[in-house]
C-alpha cells in the first residue's frame, strides 16, 4: 500500500487561513494529502521529528496529523484516521439534535477548530468564520454570527475564557450567543459558576471532554457521546474509547505503545462519576498536590474558589513547602479588579466545602490567567507567578 502524502499548512486565527484548512480538511476526508496544521510558534528547526512530513511514511487512511500543545515537552503528532473524525462529528450532531450550520471561533492548528470544520463538512455548509487574528473581540464575534444565525439552527464552539468575556461584556455578543442551537465550551475546565451565569443568560451551554487523541471532545455534560467509553482505570485515571479514538502518534510507537493499549487511550486525567452517572473530571495526575502527606485534586479546589461571590477565575497549583512538602496556592481572578473577595473568606469557603488539606495557603490575585493554547491555563506560569510571590 503507498503512503499517503502529507500537506503541511501554518495556521494562525485568520479567516483566510480558517479557509485554506477547511480546504485542505476537504481534500483529506476524501482521500488527498494528509493534513498537518502548524502554529506559527511550531516553525522551523523547533518542529518535532514526528511533526516533519519529509520523515517517515504516513497511513493511507490517516487524513489529519494534530499537533499536541507540547506543554510537556515535544510536541507529539495525533494520527487521526477518517473514520474517527466522521464517527466523532456525526456523534456531535446526533447529541446536539441534527446538523447545522457552524461557526468557527477557534484556532484550526488545534482539534476544536478542525473538528467545526469537520462537521461543517458533514453537514454540508461551509462554516462562517470569525477572524481573531488581532485577538477575540466580542463585537467582532456578533458580527460573524450573523451569517451563521440567519441560516436557522447554528452552532459555535468556545473555549471558557471566550465564553466569560461575552457574558460579562453583555451586549451585541451576549445577544447574538443566545441565537446558537448550541454553544460547546471545551479546551479547559469550565468553572460551575461562569456555567450558571451562562445558562441564567439564556446560552444553550454544553460542556465537552477529550483531546485531540478522541478526535475531540467525546463527552458532553458528562455523559460519553454515541460510540464512546468511558472507565476508571487504576487510582481514578479515566480512559476513553470507541470509533473517535486516534491511532496513535506519529513515528512514536514506545509512546503510543504506553497511551493506547486494546482500544483505550489512558488520558492522564483523574475522575470521578457523580451520583447520576455523569464523568467529573479532577484535573490531571500530574497536578495532584501532595501536602503534609495529603492528596489535593486542585480541581476541587478551583471549584470551591470559583463558588465563591465575586470569583470569575481560579488556578491551583502546589508550591514546594519546607514543612509540608507542597503548599495548596492559588491564583484567583476577581470579577471587578478593584473590589477583590477576602483572602481569609476564601480560604474559609475552600475549608467549609473541601476540607482543610485543601485550604490554600497563599492567595494572589491578578486581572487575568496565563494562558497557553486554545484557552488552556499555563500552570506552569501560575506556578512560576507563585514562587515570585514569596
Amino acid at each position: 500500500m503507498r503512503p499517503r502524502p502529507i500537506l503541511t499548512l501554518t495556521c494562525d486565527n485568520s479567516a483566510g487561513c480558517a479557509r485554506d484548512a477547511h480546504h485542505a480538511l476537504r481534500a483529506a476526508l476524501e482521500g488527498g494529502p494528509a493534513l498537518l496544521p502548524l502554529a506559527p510558534g511550531l516553525a522551523g528547526e523547533r518542529v518535532a521529528a514526528a511533526l516533519r512530513p519529509e520523515q517517515g511514511e504516513q497511513d493511507l487512511d490517516v487524513a489529519l496529523i494534530v499537533p499536541t500543545s507540547g506543554s510537556t515537552g515535544t510536541p507529539k503528532g495525533v494520527l487521526l484516521t477518517e473514520a474517527a473524525l466522521r464517527a466523532s462529528a456525526a456523534a456531535t450532531h446526533e447529541r446536539l439534535g441534527g446538523p447545522g450550520r457552524w461557526l468557527l471561533a477557534l484556532p484550526v492548528h488545534h482539534i476544536a477548530g478542525l473538528q467545526v470544520l469537520t462537521r461543517s463538512l458533514l453537514a454540508g455548509f461551509d462554516p462562517c468564520v470569525l477572524d481573531s487574528a488581532e485577538g477575540f473581540r466580542p463585537d467582532a464575534f456578533a458580527a460573524a454570527a450573523g451569517p451563521a444565525l440567519a441560516a436557522g439552527r447554528a452552532y459555535t464552539a468556545l473555549v471558557p475564557t471566550q465564553l466569560s468575556r461575552l457574558i460579562a461584556e453583555g451586549g451585541a455578543g451576549l445577544a447574538a450567543l443566545r441565537g446558537f442551537a448550541a454553544v460547546i465550551v471545551g479546551g479547559a475546565a469550565t468553572p460551575p459558576a461562569l456555567l450558571r451565569a451562562a445558562r441564567a443568560a439564556g446560552v444553550a451551554v454544553t460542556t465537552t471532554y477529550g483531546m485531540s487523541e478522541t478526535a475531540g471532545g467525546c463527552v458532553y455534560d458528562g455523559r460519553p457521546l454515541t460510540g464512546a467509553r468511558v472507565r476508571l482505570g487504576q487510582g481514578n485515571a479515566v480512559e476513553l474509547g470507541g470509533p473517535m479514538l486516534a491511532r496513535g502518534y506519529r513515528l512514536a510507537p514506545e509512546v503510543t505503545a504506553a497511551a493506547f493499549a486494546d482500544g483505550w487511550f489512558r488520558t492522564g486525567d483523574l475522575g470521578r462519576f457523580a451520583a447520576d452517572g455523569r464523568l467529573e473530571i479532577l484535573g490531571r495526575a500530574d497536578d495532584v498536590i501532595i501536602t503534609g502527606g495529603e492528596k489535593v485534586p486542585p480541581a476541587l479546589v478551583e471549584r470551591a474558589l470559583t463558588d465563591c461571590p465575586g470569583v470569575r477565575e481560579a488556578c491551583v497549583v502546589g508550591v514546594p513547602d519546607p514543612e509540608w512538602g507542597q503548599a495548596v496556592a492559588a491564583v484567583v481572578v476577581p470579577a471587578e479588579w478593584g473590589e477583590p473577595p477576602s483572602a481569609d473568606q476564601l480560604r474559609a469557603a475552600v475549608r467549609e466545602v473541601a476540607g482543610r488539606a485543601c485550604t490554600p495557603r497563599r492567595v494572589l490575585f491578578l486581572p487575568e490567567l496565563p494562558l497557553r493554547g486554545p484557552g488552556k491555563v499555563d500552570r506552569r506560569a501560575v506556578s512560576e507567578l507563585l514562587g515570585e510571590d514569596d
